[in-house]
C-alpha cells in the first residue's frame, strides 16, 4: 500500500503543532516525532512553507 501524501493544509496544521509544542518546553526534536514526520521532511516543510509559498498556491488551485 502506497502512502498518502499530506495536504497543503495538514502540512501547516503540523508545522503550527511543532510550533505550539516547543513554546510549551518540549524539545523541538521530540515536537518533530510526535507529528509523525521525520526531521528533515519537517525542515523541508518549513523551508518550503516561508520561501516557497507553496501552501497558499496549492490551496488556490493556480499556478504562478
Amino acid at each position: 500500500m502506497a502512502n498518502k501524501r499530506p495536504t497543503p493544509e495538514e502540512i501547516v496544521t503540523k508545522l503550527r503543532q511543532v510550533e505550539i509544542l516547543t513554546a510549551q518546553g518540549m524539545p523541538r526534536l521530540d515536537a518533530i516525532r510526535q507529528i509523525g514526520v521525520t526531521e528533515q521532511t519537517y525542515y523541508r516543510w518549513k523551508i518550503g512553507a516561508s520561501q516557497r509559498h507553496w501552501f497558499e498556491r496549492d490551496a488556490k488551485g493556480t499556478v504562478e
